[in-house]
């Protein structure tokens, strides 16, 4: 069904749904995502792919080094590895579907998969607010206080941190699933994104979805604007402190690493907060669609090149793996 098909189509639904009428209740959707570049599908199959593969590579990279290399079993490093498994599995939810839709127009997604794919995406999208507030602080620590680090951020506190962003982020969308999974969904089934939404699907419920959406809307401004909040804050101390340093090369490296961290930060919060924290079930496809991408994909694109591959230890830790395979291999 075409964009024009689409606008006719709906008109003709009648506004009020009568409680006398039955309904057939719907068993899938239909995944219709950039209704505006539908013929583009090939080209938009192998460019989602190969920043799929790059994102993939790049944090299972990261992820490896950081489980096998004893160098970098540190606080700093456990969190980035945490942050590596989680961009592998955030972005493994919604772009798979969507190559397959590109690639062989495979848009349809059974009910159940369809919540699914709508809890697990939000629980890891929560966990990477609460990761990166986790993170920000430890960085704040180990400037503003680098004699007290290793006293503060123990192993104990750490992986307890940890735990509380990945068992806080799959606990914070059950009310809203909850919610979802009570409202009757009798058609259209046309879901105008390229994944399992809540607020595009809230759009197909056939009932009033103003509860749903402040429900939503509160948990998230609870969840993104907290995290953001502390991530600004720790921020702020850490520039604070890096105008004190004396030595002007330090004080510009130090500020250049947190001003780059900082602005993928920001890539990933800003616009979940424009759709997330919003009272309003209002959706267009094509500019939340957009939005939606430099979150699902552009910063767990960038995060192993911000957070990692521009970090000595690292580059260091991945030409050892390299040398020791090599020096393997010209032994045998």
């Amino acid at each position: 069904m075409g964009a024009d098909q689409w606008k006719v189509y709906q008109a003709s639904l009648p506004s009020v749904v009568s409680s006398n009428v039955t309904f057939t209740p719907v068993t899938e959707f239909i995944i219709y995502g950039f209704p505006s570049f539908q013929e583009y599908q090939i080209l938009l199959f192998f460019v989602f792919l190969g920043i799929y593969l790059f994102t993939l590579s790049g944090n299972g990279i990261i992820f490896l080094l950081v489980l096998l290399d004893q160098r970098l079993h540190t606080p700093m490093y456990f969190f980035v590895g945490n942050l590596s498994f989680l961009d592998m599995s955030y972005t493994s939810v919604t772009i798979p579907k969507m190559l397959a839709k590109f690639l062989v127009n495979l848009d349809t997604i059974s009910y159940t998969s369809c919540f699914t794919q709508m809890y697990v995406f939000l629980s890891l999208a929560a966990t990477e607010c609460l990761l990166l507030s986790i993170m920000a602080y430890d960085r704040y620590i180990a400037i503003c206080s680098p004699l007290h680090y290793p006293t503060i951020m123990t192993r104990r506190l750490y992986a307890s941190l940890s735990a509380v962003a990945w068992s806080g982020g799959f606990a914070t969308p059950l009310t809203t699933i909850f919610l979802a999974l009570k409202l009757p969904f009798c058609g259209p089934n046309i879901i105008h994104h390229y994944y399992c939404d809540h607020p595009p699907l809230l759009q197909l419920a056939c009932a009033n979805t103003s509860f749903n959406v402040a429900v939503g809307s509160s948990i998230g401004a609870f969840v993104i604007l907290i995290s953001f909040t502390l991530v600004v804050i720790s921020y702020v101390r850490i520039i604070s402190a890096i105008l004190k340093i004396t030595s002007h090369d330090g004080r510009k490296k130090t500020f250049s690493t947190c001003a780059s961290h900082f602005a993928v930060v920001s890539i990933f919060f800003l616009p979940l907060i424009f759709m997330y924290v919003r009272p309003t079930a209002s959706y267009s496809s094509d500019v939340d669609s957009l939005v939606a991408m430099l979150y699902t994909v552009l910063t767990p694109l960038m995060n192993p090149i911000i957070y990692s591959l521009r970090n000595k230890d690292i580059k260091e830790a991945f030409q050892k793996k390299i040398s020791c395979k090599c020096g393997i291999s010209n032994t045998l």
